[in-house]
């Protein structure tokens, strides 16, 4: 019979937030895919995991993908895990996720932490309706991503980096106007901090400093107002 493929949440800073199923599953299964071997190996040790690792990322994704399938085939239960938080939104996974549905090898899901549905519970905006976008295009169809977004009658969640925070925000404004916004930034870590105001004053209070750290900006839909 085929192993088990579990696709495995992990925290997104805070290491005690690795839930009790995710450390046993950590434990049992034959093999860890991760993305980073070494940030995953800081979790593993503060677990006592010894679970082999393997490489899975975005430039071995493809070769890596058909290598995991075979083990998978030939008995052996694989853990998949990103860097932090869950694997496939917005990290590599999709395609080892794809192959095993193809295959019908049996695939477990492990929840526990994501940055996006942390952000959307603290961010003050409304939840009923959202729409995750992820990283937008640093170029090539960056203009495209914002027209097509503009109307959408929900709160929009976009990753971000901390070098082109500011660039984005001013973007938002010229594109979408003078939107509600919340940023997250550091969520579970201890510099944690979350803003909740306009994009002015998104603007003015983050080119006051340099920012560091993992960024998620939510934006409120057109009309929403304070």
């Amino acid at each position: 019979m085929s192993g088990i493929l579990y696709v495995v949440a992990t925290p997104i800073g805070n290491l005690s937030d690795l839930t009790h199923r995710a450390e046993q599953t950590l434990q049992d299964v034959d093999l860890i895919a991760a993305e980073d071997t070494r940030t995953s190996r800081k979790l593993l040790n503060q677990y006592t995991i010894d679970t082999p690792l393997t490489p899975y990322h975005d430039k071995n994704e493809i070769r890596k993908a058909g290598e995991l399938i075979k083990q998978l085939h030939g008995g052996k239960s694989v853990a998949l895990i990103s860097d932090a938080g869950t694997p496939c939104i917005s990290d590599p996974g999709y395609r080892l996720v794809h192959a095993a549905r193809e295959e019908g090898i049996e695939i477990v899901v492990i929840p526990g932490a994501s940055s996006v549905t942390a952000a959307l519970s603290i961010s003050g905006l409304p939840t009923d309706h959202f729409y995750f976008n992820g990283f937008l295009p640093p170029k090539k169809g960056r203009k495209t991503t914002f027209e097509s977004l503009e109307t959408l009658p929900a709160t929009i969640v976009i990753f971000e980096s901390p070098m082109r925070l500011n660039r984005t925000l001013t973007d938002i404004q010229s594109y979408w106007g003078e939107r509600v916004i919340s940023i997250c930034r550091e969520l579970t870590k201890m510099y944690e901090e979350t803003f909740f105001g306009t994009v002015s004053e998104a603007i003015d209070y983050f080119s006051k400093s340099k920012v560091k750290g993992e960024i998620v900006i939510l934006v409120a839909k057109k009309g929403y107002s304070l």
